[in-house]
């Protein structure tokens, strides 16, 4: 069975302008993922880690190595629709609903309006959101929002689900509540979900896997097992292993000018 994400050497150099000289972002990353798994990428900032996440995503094409979705190239996987992405904010859609926010993907894709809106419906009750259907955007709490971001890439039922930093623009509170919410969430559905973070504890609280990159140009640092069990709840972060797991991604990462993710 293929891998759901698998990357061979993967390059990336963004040619200078005018006087500009070019700039290596990435530099022979290789990983996989498989099928049903929750994996994180972690690294400082300007690592490289949201420009992976676009190349798997076929956003942006990588300048060499090759990259597979479910063992196919990744614009065969974006045609077929395998892809739902969280951005770091929520990209809604001021003047609709909630509902309709949700529905819009299958909206673009042609499915009648009664099928689109059964789909949302379910979606937003995944997230947490019934009730809140009506609502707009701006009548939402941040983290709401970013709920109905992830319902809005849910709907279409993918087979891996790209979250860049999703939570970032959280306060630490709802932040927090987030990163359980998305635990709940993947407990239903069990998608494969490839997650970016700057965040020591949040990727080892979520994660099956842990990626770690070195500073620009990035490249993969080591591949870290996070062996504990689920469900996972606050009393998880308080246990030695949780702890122990965190120091080493921290080890990992000392090496590189100070220039460290967030330890909470």
């Amino acid at each position: 069975m293929p891998r759901a994400v698998e990357c061979r050497d993967v390059n990336l150099v963004y040619p200078g302008r005018g006087k500009a000289r070019p700039v290596e972002a990435l530099s022979r990353v290789g990983f996989e993922v498989d099928e049903g798994e929750f994996a994180s990428i972690l690294g400082p900032s300007g690592c490289g880690k949201s420009t992976l996440l676009r190349i798997v995503a076929d956003l942006l094409p990588p300048s060499s190595g090759t990259v597979k979705v479910f063992g196919r190239a990744p614009h065969e996987a974006r045609r077929d629709r395998s892809f739902g992405f969280v951005f770091q904010t929520p990209v809604l859609l001021p003047w609709r609903t909630a509902l309709d926010n949700v529905a819009i993907m299958q909206e673009v894709q042609g499915t009648p309006r009664s099928e689109r809106l059964a789909t949302a419906h379910r979606c937003l009750d995944l997230v947490g959101l019934t009730g809140f259907e009506a609502y707009h955007p701006g009548e939402l709490s941040g983290g709401m929002q970013q709920r109905v971001s992830i319902a809005r890439a849910l709907s279409c039922d993918p087979r891996i689900l790209l979250m860049d930093e999703p939570f970032g623009a959280l306060d630490a509170i709802s932040r927090d509540r987030m990163g359980f919410e998305l635990l709940r969430i993947w407990e239903r559905t069990r998608k494969t979900v490839l997650f970016v973070t700057h965040s020591l504890s949040e990727a080892v609280l979520l994660s099956d896997v842990v990626i770690t990159l070195t500073r620009r140009p990035g490249s993969v640092r080591a591949v870290h097992r996070i062996d504990l069990p689920r469900p996972r709840t606050q009393e998880t972060r308080l246990s030695p292993r949780f702890i122990d797991y965190t120091r080493r991604l921290l080890r990992d990462l000392e090496e590189d000018d100070g220039a460290l993710p967030e330890a909470g």
